[in-house]
Protein backbone atom coordinates (compact mmCIF):
# COMPACT_ATOMS: atom_id res chain seq x y z
CA UNK A 1 0.00 0.00 0.00
CA UNK A 2 1.09 3.13 -1.15
CA UNK A 3 1.88 6.15 1.92
CA UNK A 4 0.33 9.01 0.87
CA UNK A 5 2.38 11.36 2.47
CA UNK A 6 6.48 11.66 3.58
CA UNK A 7 8.15 10.97 6.78
CA UNK A 8 8.90 14.81 7.06
CA UNK A 9 4.72 15.33 6.84
CA UNK A 10 4.27 12.16 9.51
CA UNK A 11 6.59 13.93 12.04
CA UNK A 12 5.40 17.18 11.40
CA UNK A 13 1.71 16.33 12.24
CA UNK A 14 3.31 15.39 15.77
CA UNK A 15 4.94 18.86 16.12
CA UNK A 16 1.33 20.15 15.14
CA UNK A 17 -1.02 18.46 17.33
CA UNK A 18 1.60 17.96 20.77
CA UNK A 19 2.30 22.15 20.34
CA UNK A 20 -1.53 23.08 19.47
CA UNK A 21 -3.00 20.89 22.43
CA UNK A 22 -0.04 21.77 24.84
CA UNK A 23 -0.32 20.95 28.06
CA UNK A 24 -3.52 18.41 27.75
CA UNK A 25 -0.69 15.71 27.33
CA UNK A 26 -0.70 16.20 31.03
CA UNK A 27 -4.46 15.77 32.01
CA UNK A 28 -4.40 13.13 29.48
CA UNK A 29 -1.73 11.50 30.90
CA UNK A 30 -3.71 11.92 34.52
CA UNK A 31 -6.66 10.22 32.98
CA UNK A 32 -4.58 6.80 32.45
CA UNK A 33 -3.40 6.86 35.83
CA UNK A 34 -6.24 7.33 37.27
CA UNK A 35 -7.86 4.72 35.53
CA UNK A 36 -4.58 2.69 36.90
CA UNK A 37 -6.03 3.37 40.44
CA UNK A 38 -9.48 2.27 39.81
CA UNK A 39 -8.14 -0.84 38.40
CA UNK A 40 -5.97 -1.40 41.53
CA UNK A 41 -8.21 0.38 44.48
CA UNK A 42 -11.74 -1.27 43.26
CA UNK A 43 -14.96 0.50 43.95
CA UNK A 44 -18.43 -0.12 43.13
CA UNK A 45 -17.70 2.65 40.20
CA UNK A 46 -14.47 1.39 38.82
CA UNK A 47 -15.19 -0.38 35.98
CA UNK A 48 -17.46 2.41 34.87
CA UNK A 49 -14.70 4.61 35.71
CA UNK A 50 -12.59 2.65 33.13
CA UNK A 51 -14.86 2.30 30.51
CA UNK A 52 -15.54 5.85 30.61
CA UNK A 53 -12.21 6.93 30.80
CA UNK A 54 -11.52 4.45 27.59
CA UNK A 55 -13.68 6.46 25.56
CA UNK A 56 -12.85 9.92 26.63
CA UNK A 57 -9.21 8.47 24.94
CA UNK A 58 -10.69 7.12 22.33
CA UNK A 59 -13.02 10.40 21.39
CA UNK A 60 -9.82 12.76 21.84
CA UNK A 61 -7.80 10.65 19.25
CA UNK A 62 -10.68 10.83 17.04
CA UNK A 63 -11.78 14.68 17.12
CA UNK A 64 -8.43 16.10 18.16
CA UNK A 65 -5.97 13.92 16.17
CA UNK A 66 -7.39 12.34 13.48
CA UNK A 67 -10.17 15.30 12.61
CA UNK A 68 -7.76 18.16 13.44
CA UNK A 69 -4.66 17.06 12.59
CA UNK A 70 -4.26 13.84 10.74
CA UNK A 71 -6.75 14.76 7.88
CA UNK A 72 -4.34 17.57 6.37
CA UNK A 73 -1.61 14.90 4.81
CA UNK A 74 -4.23 11.80 4.77
CA UNK A 75 -7.79 12.01 3.71
CA UNK A 76 -8.24 8.87 5.33
CA UNK A 77 -7.92 10.22 8.25
CA UNK A 78 -11.80 10.99 8.24
CA UNK A 79 -12.39 7.40 7.95
CA UNK A 80 -10.44 6.60 11.00
CA UNK A 81 -12.17 9.26 13.05
CA UNK A 82 -15.10 7.61 12.34
CA UNK A 83 -14.22 4.32 13.20
CA UNK A 84 -12.37 5.68 16.59
CA UNK A 85 -15.91 7.33 17.85
CA UNK A 86 -17.48 3.75 17.39
CA UNK A 87 -14.66 2.30 19.32
CA UNK A 88 -15.27 4.91 22.33
CA UNK A 89 -19.44 3.80 21.91
CA UNK A 90 -18.73 -0.09 22.26
CA UNK A 91 -17.25 1.71 25.71
CA UNK A 92 -19.95 3.80 26.66
CA UNK A 93 -22.94 1.26 25.56
CA UNK A 94 -20.69 -1.76 26.96
CA UNK A 95 -19.33 -0.48 30.46
CA UNK A 96 -21.36 2.22 30.76
CA UNK A 97 -24.81 1.77 30.14
CA UNK A 98 -25.06 -2.15 30.26
CA UNK A 99 -22.25 -2.19 32.81
CA UNK A 100 -20.48 -5.62 30.94
CA UNK A 101 -17.40 -4.69 31.70
CA UNK A 102 -15.93 -5.59 35.19
CA UNK A 103 -11.87 -4.78 35.26
CA UNK A 104 -10.62 -6.72 38.72
CA UNK A 105 -6.65 -7.84 38.80
CA UNK A 106 -5.76 -11.25 37.24
CA UNK A 107 -2.93 -13.55 37.76
CA UNK A 108 -2.03 -16.04 35.40
CA UNK A 109 -0.71 -14.87 31.86
CA UNK A 110 -4.13 -12.57 31.12
CA UNK A 111 -2.51 -10.59 34.85
CA UNK A 112 1.02 -10.74 33.25
CA UNK A 113 0.28 -9.39 29.95
CA UNK A 114 -1.57 -6.76 31.03
CA UNK A 115 0.74 -5.26 33.36
CA UNK A 116 3.59 -6.14 30.99
CA UNK A 117 1.30 -3.82 28.20
CA UNK A 118 0.65 -0.95 30.85
CA UNK A 119 4.39 -0.90 31.30
CA UNK A 120 5.37 -0.86 27.94
CA UNK A 121 2.65 1.90 27.17
CA UNK A 122 3.50 4.24 30.20
CA UNK A 123 6.99 3.83 30.59
CA UNK A 124 9.02 1.90 28.06
CA UNK A 125 7.48 3.18 24.66
CA UNK A 126 8.36 6.96 25.06
CA UNK A 127 11.46 6.10 26.34
CA UNK A 128 12.29 3.90 23.13
CA UNK A 129 10.97 6.21 21.46
CA UNK A 130 13.48 8.80 22.75
CA UNK A 131 16.51 6.62 22.84
CA UNK A 132 15.92 6.20 18.64
CA UNK A 133 16.36 9.62 18.46
CA UNK A 134 12.61 10.81 18.18
CA UNK A 135 12.70 14.16 20.78
CA UNK A 136 9.14 16.19 21.67
CA UNK A 137 7.30 17.46 20.23
CA UNK A 138 8.04 15.35 17.09
CA UNK A 139 7.12 11.60 18.94
CA UNK A 140 3.62 10.43 19.69
CA UNK A 141 2.74 11.18 23.57
CA UNK A 142 0.05 9.48 25.56
CA UNK A 143 -3.54 10.36 24.18
CA UNK A 144 -2.46 10.06 20.61
CA UNK A 145 -3.46 6.68 18.89
CA UNK A 146 -0.40 3.95 19.34
CA UNK A 147 0.45 4.80 23.33
CA UNK A 148 -3.11 5.14 23.88
CA UNK A 149 -4.53 1.43 22.46
CA UNK A 150 -1.72 -0.58 23.75
CA UNK A 151 -2.95 1.40 26.95
CA UNK A 152 -6.20 0.26 26.05
CA UNK A 153 -5.27 -3.62 25.31
CA UNK A 154 -3.39 -3.46 28.43
CA UNK A 155 -6.80 -2.82 30.51
CA UNK A 156 -8.90 -4.85 28.22
CA UNK A 157 -6.56 -8.00 29.86
CA UNK A 158 -7.83 -7.24 33.28
CA UNK A 159 -11.67 -7.81 31.82
CA UNK A 160 -13.54 -10.44 34.04
CA UNK A 161 -15.26 -12.98 31.31
CA UNK A 162 -17.72 -13.60 29.78
CA UNK A 163 -17.63 -9.82 28.36
CA UNK A 164 -18.46 -8.49 25.12
CA UNK A 165 -16.21 -8.84 22.30
CA UNK A 166 -17.07 -5.48 20.33
CA UNK A 167 -14.72 -3.48 22.50
CA UNK A 168 -11.84 -4.91 20.98
CA UNK A 169 -12.78 -4.52 17.07
CA UNK A 170 -11.28 -0.70 17.16
CA UNK A 171 -8.28 -1.14 19.33
CA UNK A 172 -7.36 -4.44 17.73
CA UNK A 173 -8.17 -2.95 14.22
CA UNK A 174 -5.51 -0.22 14.94
CA UNK A 175 -2.92 -2.36 16.48
CA UNK A 176 -2.43 -3.60 12.43
CA UNK A 177 -2.92 -0.33 11.17
CA UNK A 178 -0.69 1.64 13.79
CA UNK A 179 2.24 -1.13 13.60
CA UNK A 180 3.11 0.00 10.17
CA UNK A 181 4.99 3.59 11.53
CA UNK A 182 7.54 0.74 12.88
CA UNK A 183 8.37 -0.05 9.09
CA UNK A 184 7.85 2.59 7.47
CA UNK A 185 8.52 5.66 9.33
CA UNK A 186 11.27 4.20 11.98
CA UNK A 187 8.68 4.24 15.17
CA UNK A 188 10.03 1.17 16.60
CA UNK A 189 8.04 1.49 19.49
CA UNK A 190 4.93 0.96 17.53
CA UNK A 191 6.13 -2.98 17.13
CA UNK A 192 4.66 -3.39 20.25
CA UNK A 193 1.33 -2.73 18.68
CA UNK A 194 2.17 -6.19 16.40
CA UNK A 195 1.77 -7.85 20.13
CA UNK A 196 -0.85 -6.34 21.27
CA UNK A 197 -2.80 -6.71 18.58
CA UNK A 198 -2.27 -10.83 19.11
CA UNK A 199 -3.24 -10.37 22.78
CA UNK A 200 -6.24 -8.74 22.01
CA UNK A 201 -7.08 -11.35 19.49
CA UNK A 202 -6.50 -14.41 22.00
CA UNK A 203 -8.43 -12.21 24.77
CA UNK A 204 -11.66 -11.52 21.83
CA UNK A 205 -11.33 -15.43 21.21
CA UNK A 206 -11.22 -16.41 24.76
CA UNK A 207 -14.29 -14.02 25.82
CA UNK A 208 -16.83 -16.62 26.47
CA UNK A 209 -14.63 -19.02 28.30
CA UNK A 210 -14.98 -19.26 32.38
CA UNK A 211 -11.83 -17.95 34.65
Amino acid sequence: MTIPFTDEQFYGVFTAYNTAVWPMQFPLLALGVLAFVFLVRQRSYSSVGISAILAALWVWQALAYHLVFFTVINPLAYAFAAVFIAGAAAFIWQGVIRRKLIFKLVSGWRGWTGWGLLIFAFFIYPAWTYFMGHRYPTFPTFGLPCPTTLFTIALLAFLVRPYPRSVFVVPITWCFVGSQAAFVFDVQADLGLIAAGVLGLVLLIKSKEPK
